[in-house]
């Protein structure tokens, strides 16, 4: 079956970086756009990022150039970089095919 395996949140002061990965198995990963959602406590889950099996990137207005979306199809990797991160961007974030979901990673933006 599909898996998806979100690493690389964390806790950062405001205006500093991180990147997300999510390494996918079970599937043929070159073909699938895959996505980057968001959740925040209290809020509904909400898009941030995808990239198509082409490469073609797109963002939410909030995160849009902020975040860069990527992937490495060798490694059935989608990356998502995030700079310039804001307190307004704490949320678990979650790694998705819009068929089938990671377990999600926390990222908090706290001083």
């Amino acid at each position: 079956q599909v898996q998806l395996v979100e690493s690389g949140g964390g806790l950062v002061q405001p205006g500093g970086s991180l990147r997300l990965s999510c390494e996918a198995s079970g599937l043929i990963f070159s073909i699938y756009t895959m996505g980057w959602y968001r959740q925040a406590p209290g809020k509904p889950r909400e898009f941030v990022a995808r990239i198509s099996s082409s490469g073609r990137p797109s963002y939410a207005d909030s995160v849009n150039g902020r975040f860069t979306i990527s992937r490495d199809n060798a490694k059935n990797t989608v990356y998502l970089q995030m700079n310039g991160l804001k307190p307004e961007d704490t949320a678990v974030y979650y790694c998705t095919t819009n068929n089938d979901w990671g377990q999600g990673t926390q990222v908090t933006v706290s001083s």
